[in-house]
């Protein structure tokens, strides 16, 4: 796509008002939440290349998950847990924004109709749930807003790639799903529930929660043919913009998915049907009655964007 690079990896760019920002060494940090107690945790991901998708051989291999590319990503960073409610509610509750209003560039969602943490865990680390991936990314824009940092969802690439961590086994433990619980809540140990984040192992690179618990947004809109489309050693990948709020790509399976579903080429595409009970007239662009197993985790690129390519970035993205 036009400029997709610029959004990806934006080398090279005139950073002005976040020169600050730009030169912050690339290590492990904690971003602060401005005007709130609250922080997460952000790991560097080093840049280098993977191979994609799974081998035929792969138990659970489903037919969307090759051919195996082997795929170059360039360095970023990434929270070391799913965005939190607690974090999100920040945002959700933000009086110094409007509400739902497509008028204002940075808005919040409309309200739940239902609780949609289902009884599951609110405060305290529990992970946010049953958005869309257009909430998701609205968060990254008022969290740009609010630290002048260019956050975004991770790719499908850059996902997989650091859920991988190295490894190119079925989960970045092993093939053998028996070690699946004392790494991921799945249907196999959840209790039909996601969990506080962190509570497993984490993987090689001091990710928690990759597997399992809640199902992460990527940026990229699914093709089912999208290993096809790749070309061995392409870099950052991303698919093209398409503003059709159906399919969008996820990853890492959820709390009320079996072990196959969790392994790391496992691919997973956003539903019309995940909407389905949602009472309003046009459904609510925030918010997915049957998508209680959905969250997402943010990324943020090494070389960060000029405030100029930042907002055209979220302009694409959330048509403002």
């Amino acid at each position: 796509m036009k400029g997709k690079l610029h959004y990806l990896l934006l080398a090279g760019s005139t950073i002005t008002l976040y020169t600050q920002a730009q030169s912050v060494a690339f290590q492990p940090y904690r971003q602060d939440i401005p005007g709130s107690s609250l922080s997460f945790n952000m790991v560097p991901i080093p840049g280098g290349q993977f191979r994609m998708g799974s081998p035929a051989n792969e138990t659970g291999r489903q037919a969307d998950e090759g051919p195996q590319r082997t795929i170059q990503v360039s360095p970023f960073w990434m929270a070391t847990h799913e965005t939190s409610r607690d974090a999100f509610d920040l945002f959700y509750t933000d009086a110094s924004i409007s509400q739902n209003n497509d008028a204002d560039a940075v808005t919040r969602p409309s309200p739940q109709y239902i609780d949609f943490s289902l009884g599951m865990g609110k405060e305290g680390g529990f992970p946010v749930n049953s958005m869309s991936q257009y909430a998701a990314l609205m968060y990254c824009y008022w969290l740009y807003q609010k630290t002048g940092i260019f956050y975004r969802l991770p790719t499908e690439a850059e996902w997989e790639y650091a859920c991988r961590a190295g490894s190119t086994t079925a989960y970045y433990f092993g093939d053998d799903p028996k070690a699946l619980g004392e790494h991921a809540w799945y249907a196999g140990n959840s209790g039909n529930k996601f969990h506080r984040s962190g509570s497993l192992k984490p993987n090689p690179w001091g990710l928690y929660d990759m597997l399992g618990n809640v199902a992460e947004w990527t940026l990229d809109h699914y093709q089912s043919n999208r290993l096809e489309q790749l070309k061995e050693k392409e870099k950052d990948p991303l698919t093209a913009f398409n503003p059709s709020r159906y399919p969008k790509s996820l990853k890492g399976g959820g709390y009320n998915d079996p072990a196959e579903k969790l392994r790391s080429a496992q691919r997973m595409k956003s539903d019309p049907s995940w909407n389905r009970r949602d009472p309003q007239i046009p459904k609510s662009k925030w918010w997915l009655t049957e998508a209680s197993a959905v969250g997402f985790r943010i990324v943020r690129p090494l070389n960060q964007p000029s405030r100029e390519e930042a907002e055209a970035f979220y302009r694409q993205y959330l048509g403002k």
